[in-house]
This record gives structure tokens, C-alpha cells and sequence, in this order.
């Protein structure tokens, strides 16, 4: 059996993918929304990036700011399948992208490097 700590670490990344999800559908900063919870400016931000979990009345508060009910932020027939399908179809494109370059010369990819640090900057 699971403890609570191996639990919470197999669906943070989900969990945190759904808030960004959610908080960019509504246009709003994670700083904006931090404060608006009366919460650290870095409260949000940390839960997206995986470092921390908000405590059940820290998620019905996520819940109610955003206006949706616990049960639509953790809409399964939507949010998960979408989500396992963008990370299938994301491992499937790395795999293609590095076959392509391996037909490439050093050339070649050395400009699509410089092209990407372009891009960059």
C-alpha cells in the first residue's frame, strides 16, 4: 500500500498541469492569482512547478477563484485524456524529430542550432 507522500508524488504533475491549464484559460498571472488567495505571490507558481500541494481548503479556495467545482477541475473524461494524449503525441514527435536529424550532416544541424538560438534570444 502506498503512503500519503507516494500518493500526492503520483499525481502532482497532473494536478499541476491542470491548475496552469485552468489558470491560463482564464488569463490570469500566478502572482495575480496568489494574491487574490490572500496567499505568498510564489504560492501558485510552487504548486505548478511541483513543490507543493495546496491543503483541501487551499483547493476549494483554487476551486471557488476560479469559479468551477472540485469536480470539474478534476473532470477526468476531459482533462486526463487530453493531457495522456499531448504527452503521447509529445514523446511520438521527439522520437520523429530525432530520427530526422539523424539523417542530417554536422552542418546542417549546427544551423538549425544556430537557428534555435535565434529564436531565443
Amino acid at each position: 500500500m502506498s503512503t500519503e507522500k507516494e500518493t500526492a508524488s503520483k499525481y502532482s504533475k497532473e494536478f499541476s498541469d491542470r491548475l496552469r491549464y485552468l489558470r491560463n484559460e482564464n488569463k490570469i498571472s500566478a502572482r495575480e492569482m496568489s494574491i487574490a488567495l490572500g496567499q505568498n505571490v510564489n504560492y501558485i507558481n510552487l504548486i505548478e512547478n511541483g513543490k507543493r500541494l495546496p491543503s483541501l481548503q487551499g483547493f476549494f479556495a483554487i476551486c471557488e477563484y476560479l469559479e468551477i467545482s472540485p469536480a470539474d477541475f478534476f473532470d477526468s473524461e476531459n482533462f486526463f485524456s487530453e493531457y495522456f494524449e499531448k504527452t503521447k503525441n509529445i514523446e511520438n514527435e521527439k522520437k520523429e524529430l530525432i530520427s530526422f536529424f539523424e539523417t542530417l550532416s554536422v552542418e546542417q544541424v549546427s544551423s538549425i542550432l544556430n537557428l534555435i538560438n535565434a529564436f531565443k534570444n
